[in-house]
Order: C-alpha cells, then sequence, then structure tokens
C-alpha cells in the first residue's frame, strides 16, 4: 500500500467518488538542508496533508450546498506532524474557505509541531498564520474534526477549534503528547495515557464518540448534511403517541428522548455530547425535512434542574445554532436552576449566565414548547429570557409554571400558616394544600388565560405548530456571519 493510503482512504470514502480537487500534492517536508530529494519525495508526500476542494452528500445537495474543503494529516508522515510547507498548505485552504464560505472536513490525527524542517527561512515558527486563520473561520463556515489514534499539541488545537469533535474509540487527545510531557518534567507516560476517550467523551471535549473511523466518517456526513440546507424527503412518528410521553403523574419521570424521538423526522436527531452535562440534551433534527436544533432537559437527571455543564453545553449549542442559521426548538422542563452549596463550588452563577446572555442574543427563530415543569430561572434561560423571547411559546396539558418550585414556594411564602396548624401530620397536611392549589393555578391552561404563554397544544399537535412557525421565518443567508466566533467549549 503506498504511503498515506490511508488518510486518503478516509478523505475518499467522506467525499463524493472523483470530486477532489487536491491542493498541494506535490509538495515535500521543508527539509531539504539535511535529506535528498528522492528521499523526501519518498518519505514526505504532500508533506504529511491531504487538502482540496471536494463535494459531501452530493444525492441530498447539488452545486455550491455540498462543497467542502476537506483536509487531513497522514500520521504515516513524520507522525502526521505540522511542518513547515503543510502549515502554508493550510493557510492556502483556509483562505479557499472563507473565500467560498464552504464548511471544513479535519481529520486531525498527528503529534504536533516539527522539530526537524530545516528550509523555514525563521527560528520558532512562531509566526505562522494557520492557528490564526483557522480560529477566524469559527463562526464563518461549519467546522468539522475527525480523529482517530492520536492527537497531541498543534494538531489538537486544530481539533479543539472544530464546532464539534468525532473521534472514534481508541483515540488519544492532548495539548501535550509524552516528549513534551516528560520535557517539562512531568513524568514519563505512554501515548495511551494521555486525553483516553474515557476522559475526554465524559469531560465535554469530544461530541460523538465513534466505534472506528468508517463509522466516523458516516457521522461526519451526517453531522455536515444539517448544515447543508433541508432534504425533501422525511417522515415521522405517529403523532398522537406523543399524548402517553408525560406521565399523568406529575412526580414520575419519563424519556425525555422518546419526546425528541417522536417530534422530528423519523432517524434525524443527532445528539452531541451526550456524556457531557447530562441533565440537558442538545441535539440537531429534521422538521419536515428542514434542519434546526433542539435543546431539552432531562427530567431524569436531577429532576431536570440545570446544573453548570448543562448551562455550558446548552449556550455552546446555542451559539452553533446562531452562527450557521439552524431555528432553535427549545423543549422545557425543568424546576430551575440547581441550588445548595455544593453547586455553587462550580461557579453556577457565571455558567448558567451564559444561558441567558447567548440566547437573548441570538438572530435565529427560537420555539419553545413546556412538556411539564417551567419553574424561575431555569425555564426562562431554556427560553432564551422570557415567554415572550421565542417565535411561539407553547404547553403540552401536562405543563405547570411557577416563579419557582412549588414545595419552595409554599415553605417559603407560606411558611407562618404551616406553623400554625399545629402538630407536624397536621403541618403537612395545609403544606400539602397550598401546594395543591399552587398547582392549579399554575397549570398550563390557568397560565395561558393569563396570556404568559401563547396556547396550550394537543401534544400530537406540536409538529404542525412548530413546522409552521421554522417554515415561515426568514431563510438566513447562507456564509453570512452572524457571530465573530463559536465558543470552544
Amino acid at each position: 500500500m503506498p504511503r498515506g493510503a490511508g488518510r486518503r482512504e478516509n478523505v475518499a470514502d467522506l467525499i463524493d467518488e472523483g470530486s477532489l480537487i487536491e491542493y498541494g500534492p506535490l509538495v515535500v517536508a521543508a527539509q531539504r538542508r539535511r535529506r535528498e530529494l528522492a528521499d523526501l519525495v519518498e518519505r514526505t508526500p504532500a508533506d504529511g496533508l491531504v487538502a482540496g476542494l471536494a463535494t459531501v452528500n452530493g444525492d441530498l445537495f447539488s452545486g455550491r450546498d455540498a462543497r467542502c474543503v476537506v483536509m487531513s494529516y497522514d500520521y504515516s508522515v513524520l507522525a502526521g506532524t505540522q511542518g513547515h510547507q503543510n502549515h502554508r498548505k493550510k493557510d492556502r485552504l483556509f483562505e479557499l474557505a472563507e473565500e467560498l464560505r464552504v464548511p471544513v472536513v479535519f481529520f486531525t490525527e498527528g503529534g504536533g509541531g516539527r522539530p526537524g524542517d530545516t528550509d523555514t527561512g525563521g527560528v520558532t515558527g512562531l509566526d505562522c498564520l494557520a492557528f490564526l486563520w483557522w480560529a477566524q473561520l469559527s463562526g464563518t463556515v461549519p467546522l468539522v474534526g475527525i480523529n482517530s489514534g492520536y492527537c497531541f499539541a498543534g494538531n489538537a488545537a486544530i481539533l479543539g477549534c472544530c464546532d464539534v469533535v468525532i473521534a472514534t474509540r481508541d483515540s488519544n487527545i492532548g495539548m501535550g503528547g509524552p516528549a513534551m510531557i516528560e520535557g517539562g518534567g512531568l513524568g514519563v507516560f505512554e501515548p495511551t495515557e494521555v486525553g483516553p476517550t474515557s476522559v475526554q467523551s465524559p469531560n465535554g471535549v469530544i461530541d460523538l464518540l465513534v466505534e472506528d473511523e468508517e463509522e466516523a466518517v458516516a457521522v461526519a456526513k451526517r453531522y455536515l448534511s444539517y448544515f447543508q440546507g433541508p432534504i425533501d424527503r422525511w417522515e415521522h412518528a405517529d403523532q398522537e403517541a406523543l399524548r402517553d410521553v408525560v406521565p399523568v403523574d406529575r412526580l414520575r419521570a419519563y424519556d425525555i428522548r422518546s419526546a425528541v424521538e417522536g417530534i422530528f423526522d423519523l432517524g434525524s436527531v443527532l445528539e452531541l455530547r451526550r456524556e457531557f452535562g447530562v441533565g440537558m440534551i442538545t441535539a440537531l433534527a429534521r422538521i419536515e425535512g428542514r434542519p434546526v436544533g433542539v435543546i431539552a432537559n432531562d427530567p431524569a437527571h436531577l429532576a431536570g434542574a440545570i446544573d453548570s455543564d448543562g448551562a455550558d453545553k446548552a449556550a455552546r449549542f446555542i451559539q452553533l445554532c446562531d452562527a450557521h442559521g439552524l431555528p432553535i426548538v427549545s423543549l422545557v422542563d425543568t424546576p430551575g436552576m440547581m441550588v445548595g452549596p455544593d453547586i455553587e463550588e462550580t461557579a453556577l452563577v457565571r455558567h448558567c449566565s451564559r444561558l441567558f446572555v447567548n440566547g437573548a442574543n441570538i438572530s435565529v427563530p427560537m420555539v419553545s414548547v413546556v412538556l411539564r415543569k417551567s419553574y424561575g430561572l431555569g425555564a426562562q434561560a431554556m427560553m432564551g429570557g422570557s415567554t415572550k423571547a421565542p417565535l411561539a411559546c407553547l404547553a403540552w396539558p401536562t405543563g405547570e409554571f411557577g416563579g419557582m418550585g412549588l414545595e419552595g414556594y409554599a415553605r417559603l411564602g407560606y411558611r407562618k400558616e404551616i406553623e400554625a396548624a399545629g402538630s407536624p401530620e397536621e403541618q403537612e397536611r395545609v403544606f400539602r394544600e397550598i401546594v395543591d392549589r399552587l398547582y392549579e393555578n399554575g397549570k398550563a391552561l390557568s397560565i395561558a388565560s393569563w396570556f404568559e404563554i401563547d396556547d396550550v397544544i394537543d401534544p400530537a399537535d406540536t409538529r404542525r405548530w412548530i413546522s409552521t412557525l421554522v417554515a415561515t421565518a426568514p431563510t438566513p443567508e447562507r456564509g453570512a456571519r452572524r457571530r465573530p466566533n463559536i465558543d470552544t467549549w
């Protein structure tokens, strides 16, 4: 097998057959002062970077919608390190992506900076432009990172700037590899000990964890499709089944994913960062073929209360959708922001506020649907700051609303009445009566009668509401820059 065939096979698997226009295939490593040209041609083809313009998902999209810049480090060439010439190739392709306003898919396996290039005309290489121009692409075009195997230092920095990180289970991702760690006097480690996926998936570095390169490519194509436009073919589940998703017993948990899967087109939901911030769901999906972003509270974790990781996860996802013109659907079931001394140690005050700041400043439409609990600041944050912020704030009949959780509201606001009841048993009876009364006042139908929300709907009618609003909203111009960047976290 020729050198670099593995990387080229990944690229060929990603793109439409015969569509690649390759840039710089004849480039060799900048080491002519220390090696013969024939040796460089043999051992450093393309200076370890396959790069060009191609089409992806051409069966679904045509013309410009399918265009994509594709890049791949080649681990068989000097361990996939970043040489002087492949930095220059990156510069060239990054400029191309910005000028054409097309996505970039980058296979990032490699060992970081390369010590050994001689034909550079410099000393440190800190004046290279690749990291500057790559970071400036954030928020301008979709950036998709795919990794398999070792990814350290500069390669990891490239990966970390991406909108989405797709990694195979055998990946090791770290800002410094074993040599750098040892050189810093921090100990001797095997490469497999640095940044394994058992660490990097639960901590939020990896968005999509897959088994192998074949699956990574398939997932990348699927992810990219949401940013290439609507599709004509779609199906949906039986909408009447949504009526049974939320139990009648308001204290019983349920599977929020059954609601997400039921509302959106069949097979269209792609969940991101599933192992991180598990109380919040972030997913790409389609409704009547149109791509949307979805955020949802998971009542199976902390009853849906929003913690720091969940807030970060949703806030960053909102930026992603806003940058690339995807409407946002928010499915709300939260008792509010998580509270308590322990959670404050996680800097919740600043983290949860990211939801407000980001949600209030988006240019894409949002639709909110309250499935059950909608309490306090957490509920407002899920809606962009207010029930009046989205294009529509709807509720299922199981919806319940309040300025804070009913139990806490009762204990704080009616403390004297409860304590005056006498025995503990009588106090509990009075407490339950107050909670029940508050619950009746806060039912979705009651709140809708005050016009604090727009309507209480049959769950089976959810798709119709969402699709109507999404179809009516102005279509954002593709390639228009809406944000200075997307937060990497």
